[in-house]
């Protein structure tokens, strides 16, 4: 079996990217549809990792990781499926119900019994998340960042669970 690992090349044509397997590929698409052809992620190429920023890489979100396609095409297939089931009606008819402040996990559980899904089946919190962000762009409702816990009087603490890391700030 051929070895297909695309990575950036630099020279005097610009952006270029090599594969394992010998073939010189001149652009991003080309990359991608080499990437694509063979079974690799078209979003890390491969590598199971992207670049956020210059020299800051995090696990690709596209395939979770696994450099492979099907699982980036399985990720695209979930989040176009929420997109369709989870819409701005859905989601402003639960907000409506809330009297008061509520959080974004709450609406997102409602959400997903009132649609009949298994956890872990659709995006529906990212989705759930993406629509309050323009309600909130649209002037229809106020989101606000609130501490999980007081420590003493002075000092708040905020949990992060994308980093599984606890930080605390001084009051």
């Amino acid at each position: 079996m051929t070895e297909h690992a695309i990575s950036p090349q630099t020279g005097i044509l610009g952006d270029a990217f090599a594969c394992g397997c010998g073939v010189i590929l001149g652009g991003r698409m080309s990359a991608e549809l080499h990437a694509a052809e063979n079974g690799l992620c078209s979003a890390c190429l491969g590598s199971t990792e992207e670049e956020v920023a210059p020299g800051l890489n995090r696990p690709c979100a596209s395939c979770a990781g696994s450099g492979r396609r099907r699982e980036q095409v399985n990720w695209q297939l979930a989040h176009a499926e929420a997109e369709h089931l989870i819409t701005m009606t859905v989601v402003r008819g639960v907000v409506a119900g809330f009297d008061g402040p509520f959080r974004l996990s709450e609406v997102a559980d409602t959400v997903r019994n009132g649609l009949g899904l298994p956890a872990g089946r659709l995006p529906v919190g990212p989705r759930v998340r993406d629509l309050l962000l323009q309600l909130q762009a649209a002037g229809e409702i106020t989101m606000l960042s609130a501490p999980d816990e007081m420590v003493g009087t002075d000092m708040v603490l905020y949990r992060d669970p994308q980093w599984q890391r606890v930080r605390t700030l001084g009051l």
